[in-house]
């Protein structure tokens, strides 16, 4: 079957090839899993919680509706990275049979009380999820379902799995504007390719082509975006990593790298009755 459900996760087999595939945790609507031809994309931590008790360490996590801490505003009160993530989303069912795509649903019904005290507004996302032989493929519709406007931020915060940090290679990146978390400082990126050799927590803004993520001058992933115009990369390294209770093993983060799509790096406002739409696609070449 192309589509099977359990009480806590839906997984998707490509039709013409059953060795790929997509396995999504209603928790978060966290995806878990991406193979193609049997190989897995995904970097997922072997000490992630996946009872719905915290965020999943891996996948992808949906970033909504805040991006990290916020220090003023309705989000601020909200845990970091927002309440998407710690959600259990509605399976909305299949959208269509080629390509294979399914739908996923979020509203305040679904939400703790706890962040609906924070952030008391009608709010419905739809999150589609797109199965191709060795692509995937992931949308978000946001719409503003009250009577007043609100703002809001949005990530797609990928974990890929990779054969090495040291040898690991992001293009695409050169003379945009970074907000870089470790150093606290803001520049433009000078560098015709991205290395990573210690920690790395860095936003770059309004980037405005495709981004490959290459190891041994091979690549590995192409990266479209449609709507979401930031990139963050991160790598927490040797020390960060040893602070995260889930994140395994501790040596993990030399086969993982974070380059998430989003748009993050200012608010985006939505009117009553608005629409906001973005669309990632992840090729892989591995």
């Amino acid at each position: 079957m192309p589509i099977e459900q359990t009480d806590t996760e839906v997984i998707l087999t490509h039709p013409s090839d059953g060795s790929s595939s997509v396995k999504v945790l209603l928790h978060g609507a966290n995806i878990l899993s991406w193979t193609v031809a049997g190989k897995e994309q995904l970097w997922l931590s072997e000490g992630a919680m996946l009872d719905g008790s915290k965020a999943v360490r891996g996948g992808v996590p949906l970033v909504f509706p805040v991006f990290g801490k916020a220090s003023s505003g309705p989000t601020s009160t909200l845990p970091q990275h927002g309440f998407a993530r710690l959600s259990t989303w509605e399976f909305l069912g299949q959208v269509s049979a080629n390509p294979l795509s399914v739908q996923f649903g979020l509203g305040p019904e679904n939400v703790h009380e706890t962040f609906r005290k924070s952030w008391d507004f009608d709010f419905t996302l739809i999150y589609t999820v797109v199965l191709g032989e060795d692509t995937l493929e992931t949308a978000m519709r946001v719409e503003n379902t009250g009577k007043v406007d609100w703002e809001f931020q949005l990530l797609f915060h990928t974990y890929f799995r990779i054969p090495d940090i040291d040898k690991v290679r992001v293009n695409g990146l050169t003379g945009v504007a970074v907000k870089d978390k470790v150093s606290k400082s803001e520049y433009s990126e000078s560098n015709t390719t991205i290395t990573i050799s210690s920690e790395v927590d860095r936003v770059y803004e309004d980037v405005d082509q495709d981004i490959v993520i290459a190891s041994d001058g091979k690549t590995l992933f192409d990266i479209s975006r449609e709507n979401v115009d930031d990139v963050v990369v991160w790598n927490p390294w040797v020390n960060a990593s040893k602070n995260m209770g889930d994140f395994r093993p501790e040596d993990g983060y030399k086969s993982m790298i974070c380059v998430e799509a989003g748009s993050v790096s200012r608010w985006t406002t939505l009117s009553p009755g608005q629409i906001w739409d973005c669309r990632e696609r992840i090729k892989s070449l591995l």
